[in-house]
C-alpha cells in the first residue's frame, strides 16, 4: 500500500483480525515521509457475493442498499447512520454463515435485517418489515 501522505511505500507495524467485524485492522508507516495511519480492510462482497431475487435473478451484494434500507428505518434516531453502519456489519457477519458458493437469497438479508432490527429497536422493526413484508421468511 502507498502512504496517504507523500505516496511512498509502506510498512505494517501492527495488525489485528476484527473478528465481529470482518476485517483487519492495520497500523502502517511510510518508509519514506515515516508518517503513522490505520488502514481497516474488508472483503468486497459486492465482488464475492451474488443475491438470488424472488425472481430468481442474479445481482451483485451491495451493502449500501442494506445500509440505505436500515437508515431510512433508523431515521427517527439520532445517532441514524452511527446505528445503520453498525448494524450492517453485524448482518453482514450473520450472512457469512449464510453464503453457499457465493450466492445468498434475498429472502435471507431481509429476515437477518429484520431479526437484529427487532433486538436493537422495535419501531425502526416494524417500519423495515413494514417496507419488506414481501421478501421476509415465514418462521412457521
Amino acid at each position: 500500500m502507498v502512504c496517504i501522505y507523500c505516496g511512498g511505500k509502506t510498512q505494517v507495524t501492527n495488525s489485528r483480525h476484527q473478528k465481529q467485524l470482518n476485517q483487519v485492522w492495520r497500523r502502517r508507516k511510510c518508509l519514506q515521509c515515516q508518517a503513522m495511519f490505520s488502514t481497516h480492510e474488508m472483503a468486497a462482497y459486492d465482488a464475492a457475493w451474488r443475491v438470488q431475487t424472488a425472481n430468481s435473478a442474479l445481482v451483485p451484494f451491495n451493502r449500501y442498499k442494506l445500509l440505505i434500507s436500515l437508515y431510512k428505518s433508523l431515521e427517527h434516531r439520532p445517532t441514524a447512520l452511527e446505528d445503520a453502519t453498525a448494524l450492517t456489519d453485524t448482518i453482514i457477519g450473520m450472512l457469512l454463515k449464510s453464503a453457499r458458493n457465493g450466492l445468498i437469497e434475498a429472502r435471507i438479508i431481509t429476515t437477518a435485517a429484520a431479526e437484529v432490527l427487532q433486538r436493537f429497536d422495535t419501531a425502526a422493526a416494524v417500519h423495515y418489515q413494514a417496507f419488506h413484508q414481501d421478501r421476509i421468511k415465514n418462521k412457521e
